[in-house]
C-alpha cells in the first residue's frame, strides 16, 4: 500500500509510525522538534523546476526557474520541448538541461511516463519508471516523488543534509554514502520519506542552517572563489 504526505497531519502520523518501528529515531525527533511537510508542483512543471536545480546554488537555480516558467504561458511540454535551442539557452539553462527538458516533454507527449499517477507506484518501481528518463538521476527522481507528489515511502539517499544529518544522529565515523545510507533507510520502510522530513529537520536544528535539498556533486561558491583567489595570486606573482 502507497502512503502519502499531502498535509501536516499526515507528516505527523506517519512520523508516529516510523518512531514505533526504529526507537532510535526518538531522540532524533526531540532534537529535531515540531516540522513542516514541504510541498512542491507537481507534473511536467515540477520535474523541469527539479532539473534546473541540479548542481546549481539555490540563487542561481531559482533565477534560472523564473525566467523559463516566465518564458512559457502555459508551461506546456510541448511548447518547451519545441522552443529553439537558443531561446532556451539565453534562459540559462545547459545544453544537457535543454535535452533533459526536450525529453521528458517527449515522453510525456508520447504517453511514455504520467508525472502524476507515477505517484501511486511502489517506491521503488516508480523511481525506475524516472530514472528512465533522460537527465533524471536517483536524487532527481526522489525529489520529485516526495515533493511533488507526496510520497511517503520516496528516500534521497544521494542527498548531502540528509547523509550527514544521518552521520551526526547515528553517531557514524564519516558521512554516509547513498549505497550506505540507503541499506541504512531500509528499516524505516514504508515511511522513508518521513524519515528524509525528520533528517532535513534535524540538520537545520544541530547545524542551525536553512535546509535546501541538495544532490551530491554540486560546486561550492567558496571552493570557486578561493580557487579564482589562487589564480589571481599566481598572475600576480607572476607579474611581479
Amino acid at each position: 500500500m502507497t502512503h502519502f504526505l499531502h498535509t501536516d497531519e499526515d507528516l505527523r502520523a506517519g512520523l508516529a509510525q516510523l518512531i514505533a518501528a526504529d526507537p532510535r529515531l526518538t531522540p532524533v525527533a526531540e532534537t529535531a522538534g515540531t516540522f513542516e511537510l514541504r510541498r512542491r508542483e507537481a507534473g511536467f512543471p515540477g520535474l523541469c523546476a527539479i532539473v534546473c536545480g541540479q548542481q546549481l546554488s539555490t540563487a542561481s537555480a531559482a533565477a534560472i526557474r523564473e525566467r523559463l516558467f516566465a518564458a512559457f504561458d502555459p508551461f506546456h511540454h510541448d511548447m518547451v520541448r519545441r522552443a529553439r535551442t537558443d531561446k532556451l539557452k539565453r534562459l540559462g539553462l545547459s545544453a544537457p538541461k535543454i535535452k533533459a527538458i526536450r525529453e521528458i516533454g517527449k515522453a510525456v507527449a508520447e504517453g511514455r511516463i504520467d508525472l502524476t499517477a507515477i505517484g501511486n507506484m511502489d517506491a521503488d518501481v516508480a523511481h525506475a519508471a524516472l530514472t528512465a528518463l533522460h537527465g533524471v538521476g536517483p536524487w532527481t527522481a526522489d525529489i520529485y516523488l516526495l515533493f511533488c507528489l507526496g510520497h511517503a515511502d520516496a528516500f534521497p539517499s544521494g542527498d548531502l543534509a540528509v547523509q550527514e544529518s544521518a552521520r551526526i544522529a547515528f553517531g557514524l565515523k564519516k558521512r554516509p554514502d547513498a549505497k550506505t545510507l540507503a541499506k541504512l533507510a531500509e528499516a524505516w520502510r514504508p515511511w522513508r520519506g518521513v524519515a528524509a522530513h525528520l533528517l532535513w529537520a534535524y540538520y537545520h536544528v544541530v547545524k542551525k542552517r536553512d535546509v535546501v535539498p541538495l544532490e551530491k556533486g554540486k560546486p561550492r561558491k567558496t571552493a570557486v572563489r578561493r580557487t579564482a583567489k589562487k589564480k589571481t595570486k599566481k598572475r600576480k606573482k607572476a607579474n611581479g
